[in-house]
């Protein structure tokens, strides 16, 4: 990862968009998981800056009820990661979401947080989604 790059780009105050699209090495285009390059990117930058990751999507963060909006867990750690697999109230393409969460945690990223894209500004304050914690 060129952070040197990146960071050259941060000063400047040119707001970065990266799309998930990588190569075989031979000319192949794939289309990586977004997740997961966020959670690289998030890795590389935490040796120069307190990086927060933020996972917004179409929900207001990991939900209790799938069905129901309103009923955000406000936080979760392994422990609590593992019970909600187990009960199914995790599952599908929340799970490598919350894999690259705690990835994320475990190499320098100082807050992962998950919720809806419209609610940016509450999600950066901590006033709304999921904090993915390290316990």
């Amino acid at each position: 990862m060129n952070t040197t790059l990146l960071e050259s780009l941060l000063d400047q105050n040119i707001c970065l968009v990266i799309a998930p699209i990588t190569h075989n090495k031979e000319g192949q285009l794939l289309n990586t998981n977004a997740d997961t390059i966020a959670q690289e990117i998030a890795k590389a930058m935490s040796k120069t800056f307190d990086v927060t990751l933020i996972y917004s999507f179409e929900k207001n963060g990991v939900l209790e009820n799938p069905e129901d909006d309103d009923t955000v867990i406000k936080q979760i750690d392994q422990d609590s990661y593992k019970a909600l697999k187990q009960r199914k109230v995790i599952f599908a393409g929340m799970i490598p979401k919350l894999d690259n969460a705690f990835a994320a945690l475990k190499n320098g990223v100082k807050k992962v947080i998950i919720g809806k894209a419209e609610h940016i500004h509450q999600l950066i304050k901590g006033e709304a989604g999921t904090t993915i914690i390290n316990k």
